[in-house]
C-alpha cells in the first residue's frame, strides 16, 4: 500500500467501486427478470477507472460519459436512488425518466447526461473546456470513451482542437480491449492508444486501469497540468470488461483463459488485498461495506418501483425551442 493517503479516503474509494459493482449486478438481474425496461451496457471490471478519475476531480469539474456510464455517474456523485428510478423510467429519476441507461447524468453534479453515440462526448467536453478557458476558470473537463471511440473521426478532431487551443481537457480512454466484440489489436497498428497523443503534441500516458490509485495519481497530475494552462492529456486506462458488451452478449469472443486472468486481476479484489495488507481494513470491515451498499441499493430498487411514472405532458418540458 502506498503511504500518505488518509485511510478513510482509501475506504471511500473502495466503497465507490463496490457500489458501482453491486449496482451493476442488481440492475443486470432486474433486466434478466424482465422487470426493468430498455437495455443496458455495463461496466463490471472497470470500476477503478471511473472511481480513480473522479476522485482526482473537484465538484465543479465536468465529465462526459458514454453508453456505458453507470459507473461514471456513481463516481461523480449521483445517488443510486435517482439512478435506479431513471432506469425504471420514473419521474423521480435523475433525468426525470427521459434518459434511461445510456443518457444518464446531472449537470449540477458535474456530469453532462451521457451520450450514447460512440465518441459523441469528445466534442462536448472539448467545448466545455473552451468555455472554462474563455471564462478564466480553474476547472477541467473530462471526456470518457472506450477504445473503439479512438477510431472515430471526432476523436482526432477533438484532440486536435483541444491541443491547438491548449484547453483544460482530459481525454480518458477506458481500454477494455474490445470495441463491442472486435479486439483492439485488429483495429489499430500502434501498441498503445496513448501513442496517438504525439500526433497532437500532447502528453499520452498508458496506465493500469485496474489500479485505482495509479488512475487517481495520473488523473491528478494531468488535471493540475490542465489547470495551469498546460493543455490536454490523453490517458489510456487499460482494463477489462468482465461482462458482455450489452445484456444479450455471452462473451463467446473472449478466450476462456483471458477471462480467467481478468477475474484474477479485477480491481475490487486487488484493492481489497492492498487495504488488508496495509492494515487499513480487515475482511470483516470490507464485508460490512459491501453489505451496507447492498442494503442501500435494495432500498433504491424499492423506491424506484413505487415511484410515479412521468405524465404524458411531461414530454413537452425540458425542451429547447
Amino acid at each position: 500500500m502506498k503511504k500518505g493517503y488518509d485511510p478513510q479516503w482509501l475506504l471511500g474509494l473502495y466503497r465507490t467501486m463496490v457500489k458501482i459493482r453491486e449496482f451493476e449486478e442488481r440492475v443486470k438481474f432486474l433486466f434478466l427478470e424482465g422487470v426493468m425496461p430498455g437495455t443496458i451496457h455495463q461496466c463490471q471490471g472497470q470500476e477503478a477507472c471511473a472511481t480513480g478519475v473522479c476522485a482526482a476531480l473537484g465538484p465543479h469539474d465536468v465529465i462526459t460519459g458514454t453508453h456505458r456510464s453507470h459507473g461514471h455517474c456513481i463516481a461523480k456523485g449521483l445517488g443510486v436512488d435517482e439512478m435506479m428510478a431513471e432506469l425504471f423510467g420514473k419521474a423521480t429519476g435523475c433525468c426525470k425518466g427521459k434518459g434511461g441507461s445510456m443518457h444518464m447524468g446531472d449537470l449540477s453534479r458535474g456530469m453532462v447526461p451521457a451520450i450514447a453515440i460512440v465518441g459523441g462526448g469528445l466534442p462536448i467536453a472539448t467545448g466545455v473546456g473552451l468555455s472554462f478557458k474563455m471564462n478564466h476558470e480553474s476547472r477541467v473537463s473530462v471526456a470518457f470513451m472506450g477504445d473503439g471511440a479512438t477510431n472515430e473521426g471526432i476523436f482526432h478532431e477533438s484532440l486536435n482542437m483541444g491541443s491547438i487551443w491548449d484547453l483544460p481537457v482530459l481525454y480518458v480512454v477506458e481500454n477494455n480491449l474490445y470495441a463491442a466484440s472486435t479486439p483492439v489489436r485488429m483495429s489499430m497498428k500502434v501498441e498503445h492508444i496513448a501513442d496517438r497523443a504525439c500526433a497532437y503534441g500532447i502528453p499520452g500516458l498508458t496506465v493500469d486501469g485496474n489500479d485505482v490509485l495509479a488512475v487517481y495519481e495520473a488523473t491528478k497530475e494531468a488535471a493540475e497540468r490542465a489547470r495551469r494552462g498546460g493543455g490536454p492529456t490523453l490517458l489510456e486506462l487499460v482494463t477489462y470488461r468482465i461482462t458482455g458488451h450489452s445484456r444479450r452478449d455471452h462473451r463467446q469472443y473472449q478466450p476462456d483463459e483471458e477471462k480467467q486472468k481478468a477475474l484474477a486481476n479485477e480491481p475490487i479484489g486487488r484493492f481489497a488485498a492492498h487495504l488488508s495488507a496495509g492494515g487499513i481494513a480487515d475482511t470483516r470491515g470490507l464485508d460490512a461495506i459491501r453489505e451496507a451498499v447492498k442494503s442501500e441499493i435494495e432500498e433504491a430498487v424499492r423506491k424506484a418501483m413505487s415511484a410515479p411514472d412521468p405524465k404524458p405532458e411531461d414530454a413537452l418540458e425540458d425542451l429547447f425551442v
